[in-house]
This record gives structure tokens, C-alpha cells and sequence, in this order.
């Protein structure tokens, strides 16, 4: 089976992505100029065993909530359009993953219809500059432009960069799940259609 490679490109007055996607793994390279978000989704694609090659720019002296929002919007739409290029994927996944005292999980449902669940109650609001809040927001594009399902949960810690660490290496292992491919005849519905 050949590699399920999508190139993605997203240009706004606000912000400027470029996504090379792979699900099937790869090497990874990723520079959104937002040091945390960097790590994280380095975490999310390494555990996944993701191939991903993003770059992205944006009006980060704003704001970084326009450049975390459009790159859950690209990455969304390369999974998409995996499936729209590849053929059906399995569909469901559930993972969760600890890191130190922290402990996450995430539930995929890749429907069509899209949804987030999202529960995490960071007690600290920052990690280094990175504004926690953010990341529902990245969770939402996601989950908006995929058209998933995501219920993300951190389950409980005392570090904040501990629980959204462990979040998206749960997010990453869950989207590597959900999009193993399956006989492309197959429909993953009883209905017969997502």
C-alpha cells in the first residue's frame, strides 16, 4: 500500500500554514513559531507515529489564538481528506496515556459529524507563554474540519504542561487508531454511510 500523503495549504490575512500529512508515519518537522504548541504537537505526532512536516505563520504579535485555531483547521482537513483520498479508516479509537502525575485520555469517533468533548481543568494558565485555553480551541478546528468526533480529558493533574503533554500523545495514538485504513468497500456504519 503506498504511503497516504496529503498536502494542505491554509492563507489568511492572519495566518499562512503549510501541512504535509502522513498517517502512516514519517519524519517530523514542525515550526509554528509557538515554542509549547510546537512541543506538543511534536508529542502528538511522535507517539502517534504520524509523519508531519508544518509549517506556519501568523499574526502571533496579535495573538497566538488565530495561528493554534487555523493549524487545528488544516490538520483537520488533511484528515479528512485522507479519507476522501484513501478510503475508509476503522473509525473508533480510545486511548489513554499518563505522564508523571498527570493522566489524559481521548475518544475518537471519525463520523463525519463533528463534536468536542473537552474537559481539562489546568491549575496553572500558562505553560512557559502558552496560554492553556488555547488549546480547546485547536480541539475545536479539529474536530470542526475533520468531521470527528473528539472527547479529550484530562483526567487529573498537577502540572499543567503534564496534562496537556499527555493529552496530545493520547490525541496522536487515537488518530493513528482511527485511521488505520480498512477494506475500502467497507463502510464503518450499520447505516451503510457516515
Amino acid at each position: 500500500m503506498p504511503l497516504r500523503k496529503i498536502e494542505i495549504e491554509r492563507k489568511t490575512k492572519e495566518t499562512d500554514i503549510k501541512l504535509i500529512l502522513n498517517t502512516d508515519g514519517g519524519n517530523i518537522t514542525i515550526n509554528t513559531g509557538i515554542p509549547f504548541f510546537d512541543h506538543l504537537l511534536t508529542a502528538m505526532t511522535f507517539h502517534g507515529e504520524i509523519g508531519i512536516d508544518l509549517t506556519a505563520t501568523g499574526d502571533v504579535d496579535v495573538d497566538p489564538h488565530h495561528l493554534v485555531e487555523d493549524t487545528g483547521l488544516v490538520l483537520g482537513a488533511a484528515l479528512k481528506k485522507t479519507i476522501e483520498t484513501y478510503g475508509a479508516v476503522r473509525r473508533f479509537s480510545h486511548t489513554v496515556i499518563p505522564m508523571d502525575e498527570a493522566l489524559s485520555e481521548v475518544t475518537l469517533d471519525v463520523c463525519g459529524r463533528p463534536c468536542l468533548v473537552y474537559n481539562a481543568l489546568y491549575p496553572q494558565e500558562y505553560s512557559g507563554q502558552f496560554q492553556m485555553a488555547l488549546l480547546k480551541e485547536f480541539l475545536g478546528a479539529l474536530a470542526n474540519s475533520a468531521g470527528m468526533g473528539i472527547h479529550a480529558h484530562c483526567r487529573y493533574g498537577e502540572n499543567s504542561h503534564h496534562m496537556a503533554e499527555s493529552l496530545f500523545k493520547a490525541l496522536g495514538k487515537a488518530i493513528k487508531a482511527s485511521f488505520t485504513p480498512v477494506n475500502s468497500d467497507k463502510i464503518m456504519s450499520t447505516k451503510g454511510k457516515l
